[in-house]
C-alpha cells in the first residue's frame, strides 16, 4: 500500500510494507519530479543576463556633469541665502572708522548683514544698517538689475569687482518723529533735546568737535543716519536736498543689520549696536 502527497514540487513519498504482518514502516525514499529541476536547469548565460543589464543601467555620469550640478546647486543656494537671509558687504569708505575699516591703504572690512530681524521689527537707534541710497544720495545712479547686482556683489567679496555703489552703511541716530540738532556745549548731538551717548565716535585724534547742521525733525517712516567717523562722513546731514529732512532715508530702503566683521580675520567680531539715546540699554 502506498500514499502520495502532492505539493507544488510534485514530490512523492513512498512506504513499503514489510514482508511479514504488522504496520508499514516508511522508507527513506523521497522522489522529486522534474518540475523543480527544470526551473533550475537554465544556463549560466541566462542567469547572468539580468545582472548584466542592471550594471549597464547604472553607468556612472561623466565627472563634468556632476561638477556642473554641484556648481549650479551651490550658486542657487548662495543667491537664495543672500537674498532672504544674510549677505556679505564690502565697506569701501572711512565713514564708519574705527568701528568698521574702509580707509585708504588698509584692508576694507567685509561685514555680514543679517536680513531676518527687520522682517519683524524696524531699525532702532544704534543699529548699524546697510541701505539702498535714495536718488539724492546716489546722484541719480540706479542700482543694477538683480542678476548683474548679484554677480557684482559676489565678485566684490573676493576683490574681483567693485561694490555696486548704491548701497551705504551708517548708524541709526534717530527715527521718524524725533528731532535732531547739533550741538550742546560739550559738542554732543541732541535728540529730542537730550544729548547722545556715543562711545563709538572717531575724530581722528583731534578735538571732538562735530560739524554743525540745521535742526531737523525726521519724517515718519524714515531714519536719520550718521557715520561714526563723524566729521568724515557723507550722511543724512549732507544729503538734505531740497530740505534738511530729505537727508533721512526711507525705512523700506534698509537691506539689513550689520552683525559681524568677517574679513579681515584679524578683526573678526560682532558690531556694536549701542543705543546712543539710552546709553546702550
Amino acid at each position: 500500500m502506498s500514499h502520495r502527497v502532492n505539493d507544488d514540487s510534485s514530490s512523492t513519498w513512498e512506504t513499503t510494507p514489510p514482508a511479514g504482518d504488522g504496520p508499514a514502516e516508511p522508507t527513506s525514499r523521497f522522489k522529486t519530479s522534474g518540475s523543480r529541476s527544470s526551473r533550475s536547469s537554465s544556463s549560466p548565460e541566462e542567469d547572468a543576463a539580468p545582472r548584466f543589464s542592471k550594471k549597464k543601467a547604472k553607468k556612472k555620469q561623466p565627472f563634468w556633469k556632476e561638477l556642473l550640478v554641484i556648481f549650479s546647486v551651490a550658486l542657487l543656494l548662495t543667491v537664495v541665502i543672500q537674498t532672504f537671509v544674510a549677505r556679505v558687504f564690502v565697506i569701501p569708505s572711512a565713514s564708519m572708522e574705527s568701528t568698521l575699516h574702509g580707509c585708504t591703504g588698509c584692508v576694507n572690512d567685509k561685514v555680514l548683514v543679517e536680513k531676518i530681524t527687520y522682517l519683524f521689527s524696524d531699525p532702532r537707534p544704534g543699529d548699524v544698517v546697510v541701505f539702498r541710497g535714495p536718488p539724492n544720495w546716489t546722484g541719480g545712479k540706479q542700482p543694477p538689475n538683480f542678476v548683474v547686482g548679484t554677480l557684482q556683489d559676489l565678485g566684490s567679496m573676493v576683490n574681483l569687482s567693485e561694490p555696486s555703489g548704491t548701497d551705504f552703511i551708517k548708524r541709526v541716530i534717530a527715527v521718524g518723529g524725533q528731532t535732531v540738532e547739533c550741538c550742546d556745549d560739550q559738542g554732543r548731538v541732541l535728540v529730542d533735546g537730550k544729548p547722545l551717548d556715543e562711545p563709538y565716535l572717531n575724530f581722528g585724534g583731534g578735538v571732538p568737535q562735530q560739524d554743525s547742521f540745521e535742526k531737523v525733525t525726521v519724517p515718519a517712516g524714515k531714519l536719520w543716519v550718521m557715520g561714526d567717523n563723524r566729521n568724515n562722513s557723507s550722511d543724512s546731514r549732507k544729503h538734505g536736498d531740497p530740505t534738511p529732512a530729505d537727508g533721512a532715508i526711507p525705512v523700506e530702503n534698509v537691506v539689513g543689520k550689520a552683525r559681524v566683521i568677517v574679513i579681515p580675520v584679524s578683526r573678526w567680531g560682532g558690531i556694536s549696536d549701542h543705543n546712543p539715546q539710552t546709553g546702550g540699554k
